[in-house]
């Protein structure tokens, strides 16, 4: 691997901690501090994403990369560093946060010119991890890989996972924060983005009136990851907050199409590029519900349940608004903004809809019909990503839509007739299309995944692991990078009845 074209442009460019000193604390008026890797005696590889490494510009892999990949024996002229930022953390100003598990390699420039950051999660304590030891588990560990690469395969905009690795240690945690921690196996992720800045970076600045430091690293976003931005002065900035919340709106549409649920939308967990960005307690859903949330740390609130998102990602957005007032100030084009975030919101969200039902465009009364969607798979607890995938074979004349085979509750005639209802309409909704049936067919079967990762199939394939077999993570490996393709139809069911409120399964904690 090209180790040695790893630059650091990041600590070049802005004011840092160089101290390499660990201990947990408040550190003012730098953007980052270097921070040492801890090393690991044992480490075995699990997974390398080759491709994503010939790619990104890092090359073939050979046994000696091991080290690198878990933070081992690094070239003696690689600044390894942690940022600082803040944020809110389930609405409430948590101050100084920062990367408490996350250490920057910093970034490497393929052939074409393109950079990405690496950085490993779990690879020992920075100056931001709150009292805690900077490590990961198994456990955590392999859900990210598994799905910031799932994520990418569906299409949804991502960070990405280059490897992944057991430590050799154990690390202690307490798994639903219920005073039972217990040792696990420890294992660290290189994870790779075009940029990792959250708005919590911005937000941090703006707390502590680091006007000109605020200025400088809106400057860096700009010129580095938004090439399109070619205004000056005040409206550069105002261009910036534009298309952030542009890109916020998209990414919230993409996880609405595939049922994705972050379960910790806080700011610091929300990027500037409009990356879903920390793997924590999400899911995918099961069955439909717009009130549930993955995460019991949401509870009972519900704060960041599935249909709250886009409602959440807005809110964050005025967080943003905030945050970068002192280069902007003016009030009135960031409430417009945020309005405007809105109506795109919904106009993308209606066009989605319109592709997962294969209509090829939105009528007036579409709302209405959409909403009718909704409530039919709210209402039968079907399972979303089923229900789309035997619409489509519906269509195909291929069989029936049976409720038992994808509605969580039992089996009746009276949710069979509410179903058969449903077609109906549809078909007349469908009848006002002016393409033709196939065409209809071949819109969902690009927009409807065969394939989504739940978490009863990582919670199967994390347990295999600990116990030596991966069986399991390669056939899961292998589905998620062909969603749209049903190669295991053993994937395509609902959640088994035994894992109903099991930990890991249906509800997570934020411990990893």
């Amino acid at each position: 691997m090209n180790v040695h074209q790893i630059t650091q442009q990041y600590t070049e460019y802005f004011p840092g901690d160089l101290s390499g000193n660990t201990m947990q604390r408040q550190t003012p008026k730098v953007l980052f501090a270097l921070t040492k890797t801890a090393g690991f005696d044992h480490p075995e590889l699990i997974v390398l994403n080759q491709k994503l490494s010939l790619e990104i510009g890092l090359g073939d892999y050979s046994e000696k990369d091991l080290n690198f990949l878990v933070g081992n024996d690094l070239p003696t002229d690689m600044k390894t560093y942690a940022t600082a930022y803040a944020g809110h953390q389930f609405g409430n100003w948590a101050g100084q946060l920062g990367d408490g598990r996350a250490i920057f390699a910093g970034e490497i420039e393929n052939s074409r010119g393109q950079t990405t950051e690496l950085q490993w999660k779990g690879a020992g304590a920075t100056p931001y991890s709150r009292f805690a030891d900077g490590r990961a588990v198994l456990r955590s560990s392999v859900r990210e890989y598994l799905m910031s690469e799932a994520m990418h395969h569906l299409g949804v905009p991502t960070t990405r996972a280059l490897s992944l690795a057991f430590t050799g240690e154990d690390v202690v945690r307490d798994i639903m924060y219920n005073g039972n921690p217990r040792p696990e196996k420890g294992a660290v992720v290189l994870r790779t983005a075009e940029s990792f800045l959250r708005f919590g970076h911005f937000e941090l600045l703006s707390a502590q009136k680091e006007t000109e430091n605020l200025k400088k690293l809106a400057d860096f976003t700009i010129e580095r990851y938004f090439p399109e931005i070619t205004s000056a002065g005040t409206q550069k900035y105002k261009d910036l907050y534009r298309n952030i919340c542009s890109r916020t709106a998209s990414m919230i549409v993409e996880w609405y199409r595939v049922g994705f649920v972050h379960g910790v939308m806080n700011t610091d967990n929300m990027s500037v590029l409009g990356l879903t960005i920390d793997y924590g307690p999400f899911s995918m859903l099961d069955e439909f519900d717009l009130n549930f949330t993955p995460n019991t740390t949401d509870l009972p609130g519900r704060r960041y349940a599935f249909g709250k998102q886009a409602q959440i990602s807005q809110w964050n957005l005025w967080q943003l608004a905030n945050a970068l007032f002192p280069l902007i100030n003016d009030e009135k084009f960031l409430e417009e903004t945020l309005q405007a975030y809105n109506d795109e919101f919904w106009q993308k969200h209606d066009r989605m809809m319109a592709d997962k039902l294969g209509l090829d465009e939105v009528l007036a009364e579409d709302e209405d019909f959409f909403i009718g969607v909704q409530t039919l798979m709210q209402d039968l607890q079907l399972d979303y990503t089923l229900f789309f995938h035997r619409l489509e074979n519906h269509l195909h004349g291929d069989a029936e839509i049976l409720a038992d085979e994808i509605s969580y509750l039992p089996a009746s005639t009276e949710n069979q007739g509410k179903i058969n209802v449903f077609l109906k309409e549809y078909r007349k909704r469908l009848a006002k299309n002016s393409i033709s049936l196939a065409e209809s067919i071949a819109l969902m079967q690009k927009t409807n995944p065969k394939f989504t990762l739940r978490n009863y199939l990582l919670f199967e394939c994390i347990e295999d692991l600990i116990h030596g077999q991966r069986e399991k993570f390669d056939k899961l490996l292998d589905a998620l990078e062909h969603p749209y393709e049903e190669r295991y139809p053993e994937f395509s069911v609902k959640r088994p009845q035994k894992y109903e409120n099991v930990a890991g399964c249906s509800m997570l904690s934020c411990s990893s």
